[in-house]
């Protein structure tokens, strides 16, 4: 079996997808940029989507790839190609690694532009809290971060509920939609909170207990602090 064979052997997943052509620059720019906001990626075009190998004209959709990489994704996403031979037909592979540039956006048909990661076999447009948690990992962090008595109950709500999503999490604490956003992208990015993307929206979980009764173990340390020099 050809190394090509293999990886379409593997189908779809969140690190390969395939195309028979690029027929939109915009729509493939999608993915190049869900592909560089998340663990990278490879797309292989001459490929449809049940495995089967048509064949592509290498040079055109190398054009197309360009045109998507370069004119509708901001910042530009960089990419390398391969070309591989099956059955005497022509694929290309596309690799993305994972940006140290991240978010990426792209541009749609209506020239907005929307930053996407890839969950399974999707590319699935990001929301405001996924987009901070990215700023966040790319520079110095979040500075308006106030661990309060509503995040503690934030905390010991997750651990009965299980999980929450955005509208019953903002309820909790109390803030409007900014600061909430920048309160759970925070956590996230410490590793505190994970967030759970499914068909029917985006659910916030506790990941590291003890992670969050040590915030709150320090919190308690600064008030008693504070307290004693009163």
């Amino acid at each position: 079996m050809s190394y090509v064979t293999k990886m379409i052997a593997e189908g779809e997943h969140q690190q390969q997808d395939f195309k028979m052509r690029v027929e939109d620059a915009r729509k493939i720019a999608k993915t190049l940029v869900a592909f560089a906001n998340t663990d990278g990626g490879r797309l292989l075009i001459g490929v449809k989507d049940n495995g089967s190998v048509s064949g592509v004209s290498v040079e055109e959709e190398f054009h197309m790839i360009e045109a998507a990489a370069e004119l509708h994704c901001k910042p530009v996403v960089d990419f390398q190609t391969q070309v591989w031979k099956s059955n005497f037909k022509s694929v290309l592979e596309v690799i993305v690694e994972p940006s140290l540039k991240k978010p990426h956006f792209a541009e749609d048909h209506d020239h907005e532009w929307h930053a996407y990661q890839r969950q399974d076999d999707r590319n699935v447009r990001a929301n405001g809290v996924l987009l901070k948690v990215w700023q966040h990992q790319m520079t110095d962090g979040i500075n308006d971060f106030h661990y309060t008595w509503k995040v503690r109950r934030l905390f010991k709500v997750l651990t009965e509920k299980g999980k929450l999503g955005f509208k019953k999490t903002s309820n909790i604490l109390r803030m409007g939609r900014e600061r909430t956003e920048n309160t759970l992208a925070q956590l996230v990015a410490w590793d505190i909170l994970e967030m759970e993307f499914s068909d029917t929206g985006c659910f916030f979980r506790l990941k590291d207990e003890e992670k969050a009764h040590e915030l709150d173990r320090q919190h308690a340390g600064q008030e008693n602090k504070a307290s004693s020099n009163l």
